[in-house]
């Protein structure tokens, strides 16, 4: 059996998420946080209450996207021989989950709040929301290139992104109660808020979690990958194929590959080692775990889903 790692298939270098950052954006989150809370009791407005509540997850994904980060790094051992690689997924569904969580309570408040609504210090809101607005979006600017290379860090970036939006849906609210009288307008805002969170958090929750039920990447096609493992000379019949996702820069495949004849083991590693340098180039596929066979009587079809141990 030949295995072939590389982390880096396409030999770009991966941007390397940093914690200073990270440290400025949940610093600038906690004290929006502090401000709105105080600022929605004191007012009376959910649509504040829900900003600030946004803005407590958001704190809380930029704490765990830190956490993760550093726990990812960690070595593997003989306990964990993948080490933590998947814990920045972990945290980014955790993440996402949350963020639907808020969505639907906020729903619920909204509805009761349009119901009856009441009188609400507007200036408080207006105030709060453009404070709310400045410090997310220099947030968004501060890990906006971490999150193009990182899960994680691309769920902490939705959080401060949808919280910039939303505090410019807040503001537009504020004003809209003190020149217009209109405090219904309060939480049928927070409502959109809620909805706005369900959609964004949706795409990371189904991306997330089909990389931790190990699916086949998105845009990788098996027959794709067997037709080019069949033109190797010498090679009859690919098997028993398994290809997915460690996190979110690892791709890996492992298969059964027959040979025509009985070659010499020096010749099979030859041709293992070719084909794992074409899966890595044409598919990047970063780590190819292949076990080589000579008229095996094992079965033969491309994905075995009978339910039998991999050998």
């Amino acid at each position: 059996m030949e295995h072939h790692h590389d982390h880096d298939s396409h030999g770009n270098h991966h941007h390397e998420v940093t914690g200073k950052n990270l440290l400025i954006t949940i610093v600038l989150n906690v004290f929006i946080t502090t401000a709105q809370v105080i600022g929605g009791v004191v007012s009376g407005s959910l649509a504040l209450l829900s900003d600030a509540l946004h803005n407590f997850s958001d704190v809380m994904a930029l704490l765990i996207a830190w956490w993760a980060n550093k726990v990812s790094a960690k070595e593997s051992s003989e306990e964990k021989t993948f080490g933590y690689k998947r814990v920045e997924i972990v945290a980014a569904l955790f993440n996402a989950a949350v963020l639907a969580g808020i969505g639907v309570y906020l729903i619920v408040e909204g509805v009761a709040k349009l119901r009856h609504p009441h009188v609400i210090d507007s200036d408080i809101v207006i105030y709060l929301a453009l404070l709310g607005i400045v410090f997310n979006f220099i947030s968004v600017l501060l890990i906006q290139k971490d999150a193009k290379e990182n899960l994680n860090m691309k769920a902490a970036y939705l959080h401060l992104l949808s919280d910039t939006m939303t505090s410019v849906a807040v503001l537009l609210g504020g004003l809209g109660m003190k020149y217009f009288g209109a405090y219904w307008i309060d939480p049928l805002i927070t409502i959109a808020i809620a909805l706005y969170l369900i959609l964004t958090s949706f795409s990371l929750i189904k991306e997330t979690t089909a990389i931790l039920m190990q699916f086949s990447p998105k845009g990788l096609h098996v027959k794709d990958i067997e037709k080019s493992v069949l033109a190797f000379e010498g090679v009859e019949n690919l098997h028993h194929v398994h290809l997915w996702r460690l996190n979110d820069k690892e791709i890996h495949l492992e298969a059964h590959v027959d040979f025509k004849e009985n070659l010499p083991l020096s010749e099979v590693t030859c041709v293992i080692a070719r084909i794992a340098k074409e899966l890595e180039e044409h598919f990047g596929i970063s780590h190819v775990t292949l076990q080589a066979e000579f008229e095996s009587a094992d079965h033969k079809e491309l994905i075995y889903n009978k339910g039998c141990s991999h050998v």
